[in-house]
């Protein structure tokens, strides 16, 4: 095995899940930093309406994101479990048809993105004198959709290999130009948000470029061959079967924040830039927190392939550990540096206000995600991503429908809406653990029968 693949099924799993998860920690600080850089240098150099701007689409480049992550998880269950089990014919065919499924997804989202793009800014309520900039930002950036789609299906397969130190490599690379260009076009060509937006799809086909590179020159089991690219349509079920799921999950979380988006439109301008701001905390610990998430389906994937139940079990109980204490820690940290934090952003004090009103509630929130998201991945991992779905569906979804609807409709305070993250968080990662346990014992019986 190669340096920087490695073997799930053996070893200590304590060290291998830590050992595989910081690099992906900072690959997706590194993805996160394409949006939170648009955001830093519109707020101090273009002003708070192009701040604004750029934060009303935030919950739409989710949504777009969180399809191609969802898809990508597919991706990487199914390789990581062709490769426990040693099968490089069934890894070959995996890998060609996640590729070709998602570069086609890629570019769909990028045209649907593209043409509803003002709709959706519309019905959320953006206002008026940020419609025009959020329109803009949007449409641009949805050109790198296909970059983004093809560096995830990139990532997930050299993940599902143990190999996540060159993915980071190739977004150090991508997200130092990002940031220089952002200047660039912000301070010295003067173009605002149409110059951040420019950037970001420019170090993304940089990134998807490097790690398509990678794979084309690989010898691996998981390489790219041109010449022999195409669908298996078995294959191609088994990835939807996981990851339509999976990113059913991503867009109805994106839905359900689109309704928080609006509510909190209904605030006066400085709130909206306010939350905004704030705001940018969310990707950076949720994130973080994901590379456990990576990790554990991909331990617990390898691990099913080589039919090695006790690591299964272990792998999921140190993942959620890292996870938890991971966000406590972050978001408990961005509260204490709350002020330099959002001046990365806006440079208006009331502005600066109305943010910490969101990180006061969000700072000890976020490490409760972990019992929803990683038992989640734990299932993914198994295979299993209907019923997961579903259960976010109800708990995180309608819940949150529910909470707009009657608590802040009665109480309408901002912090009234924040608060729902936390118990909708609580509310799904019940019924989410119960599952998980049951279908590991059914997987386990089924598995040792045959």
């Amino acid at each position: 095995m190669k340096s920087y693949e490695m073997d799930m099924t053996t070893g200590s799993l304590w060290k291998k899940i830590m050992i595989f998860s910081i690099p992906l920690m900072f690959s997706n600080i590194l993805q996160i930093v394409f949006n939170i850089s648009d955001v830093a240098v519109v707020g101090k150099f273009a002003g708070p309406i192009a701040l604004g701007s750029v934060g009303s689409t935030s919950i739409l480049v989710t949504l777009s994101t969180g399809i191609v992550l969802g898809l990508s998880s597919g991706v990487s269950a199914l390789t990581a479990l062709y490769i426990g089990a040693r099968d490089d014919s069934e890894v070959k065919k995996t890998v060609d048809t996640a590729a070709l499924l998602m570069a086609f997804s890629g570019v769909l989202i990028m045209v649907v993105g593209i043409v509803l793009a003002r709709t959706i800014l519309t019905a959320m309520h953006t206002k008026e004198e940020l419609m025009e900039g959020a329109v803009c930002y949007l449409r641009i950036y949805l050109l790198g959709t296909p970059a983004l789609a093809m560096f995830n299906f990139g990532n997930a397969v050299l993940s599902a290999a143990g190999d996540t130190r060159r993915p980071l490599n190739y977004l150090t690379v991508a997200g130092v130009i990002n940031v220089l260009l952002n200047l660039f076009f912000v301070i010295v060509c003067h173009i605002g948000v149409s110059g951040v937006a420019i950037a970001s799809i420019i170090s993304q086909y940089i990134s998807a470029g490097l790690v398509l590179r990678l794979l084309l020159r690989s010898p691996e089991a998981f390489g790219l061959r041109i010449h022999s690219l195409r669908i298996d349509h078995g294959r191609l079920r088994q990835i939807l079967g996981i990851g339509i799921p999976s990113a059913l999950q991503y867009a109805l979380f994106a839905v359900a924040n689109l309704f928080v988006q609006t509510s909190v439109n209904y605030f006066d301008h400085v709130m909206v830039e306010g939350n905004s701001a704030a705001a940018n905390s969310d990707p950076l610990v949720y994130d973080m927190m994901a590379a456990f998430y990576t990790a554990c389906t991909s331990f617990i994937a390898q691990n099913l392939g080589a039919e090695k139940w006790d690591r299964i079990r272990k792998s999921f109980y140190i993942c959620l550990l890292y996870s938890f204490m991971l966000g406590l820690f972050l978001g408990v940290g961005i509260y204490v540096l709350r002020y330099p934090f959002l001046g990365m952003f806006t440079n208006d004090q009331t502005v600066v206000d109305a943010g910490i009103r969101r990180l006061s509630v969000m700072a000890l929130s976020y490490s409760i995600s972990a019992f929803m998201d990683c038992t989640i991945a734990a299932s993914r991992g198994l295979g299993r991503t209907v019923v997961p779905m579903l259960i976010v569906t109800a708990g995180s979804t309608v819940f949150r429908l529910l909470w707009i609807w009657t608590v802040f409709a009665h109480f309408r305070t901002i912090e009234s809406l924040y608060l729902l993250y936390v118990v909708s968080w609580t509310v799904t990662a019940i019924p989410e653990l119960i599952y998980f346990v049951h279908i590991f014992k059914s997987v386990e019986g089924t598995r040792q029968v045959a």
